[in-house]
């Protein structure tokens, strides 16, 4: 049941590599939104999170992000994962470019059922499936970028940190969103093992009632654009892609906002709001 579980998932992207070759559609973000879907997250948790990832893309300021990051939008897909086979695209790659394409993918997610509970926790093998997502699809985005969120630490499957290097290599980056409810210091092991890459940065999340909060606020970072690098006073940092977000030239005046409501901390970026 788990290798179907992961072939059906794979399904819809390995088929794109078989079609006959056409030019992709270039978005400026590719976006995978990696759900923790493992035994530790109950109904009412995993609920929770699909509400929060719904309620964001109806929220008119992570739609306004949308707009601001460029005309040619982003493309976002949603996978559920847990244990070593067990992940699946779970919400196809939908492209978003305004608030009512934005409601239609949110309407998508909150239709979504779960397709994988319980199992272990393989954060490795979800990155991995998140890059051949990334690989075989129909957009080719400017930027790349997983976003995993879970509340627990890797005890089965690919070394977490390998397989973070290797999205780096790839050009991803791979964000992340700790939910502490479990394991308070959960967050200290995803910014080790977890994210990195360009621009790469760590949120929290309390526990699950808080995770609406905090997945809005991760949107709205990871659509605006990636930071210039910050480097804090003192001796050179060793992960110097840890980076607070600052705007680029490049983008819209709402993006440069967007991005200017985070300030760096610890060589991580935070909301403004939190503190």
């Amino acid at each position: 049941m788990t290798s179907l579980i992961r072939a059906i998932g794979l399904a819809a992207a390995v088929s794109l590599a078989a079609l006959p070759a056409k030019a992709s559609e270039i978005v400026e973000l590719e976006l995978v939104l990696a759900v923790d879907a493992s035994s530790s997250v109950t109904s009412w948790e995993f609920d929770l999170q699909m509400q929060g990832l719904s309620d964001a893309f109806r929220d008119p300021e992570v739609q306004g992000a949308i707009q601001a990051a460029g005309e040619r939008g982003i493309a976002v897909a949603l996978v559920q994962w847990s244990g070593r086979d067990r992940q699946v695209l779970a919400t196809d790659w939908m492209h978003i470019y305004d608030p009512s394409s934005a409601v239609e993918f949110a309407d998508e997610l909150a239709a979504t059922p779960r397709f994988i509970s319980g199992g272990s926790t393989a954060i490795g093998n979800a990155i991995e499936f998140s890059i051949n997502l990334l690989t075989f699809n129909a957009y080719e985005g400017l930027r790349r970028v997983v976003d995993v969120s879970g509340d627990g630490r890797t005890n089965q499957g690919i070394q977490t940190s390998q397989m973070r290097d290797s999205a780096i290599a790839e050009g991803v980056t791979v964000n992340g969103l700790a939910i502490l409810n479990e394991d308070p210091s959960v967050d200290h092991y995803f910014k080790t093992n977890v994210i990195g890459g360009s621009g790469a940065f760590l949120l929290s999340a309390t526990d699950y009632r808080d995770f609406a909060r905090a997945i809005k606020q991760k949107l709205l970072r990871e659509i605006a654009g990636p930071p210039i690098a910050f480097v804090p006073p003192g001796p050179p940092s060793a992960t110097p892609d840890l980076a607070a977000p600052s705007p680029s030239p490049h983008q819209t005046v709402e993006a440069r906002e967007a991005a200017a409501a985070w300030q760096p901390h610890d060589g991580l970026a935070f909301p403004r709001a939190a503190e």
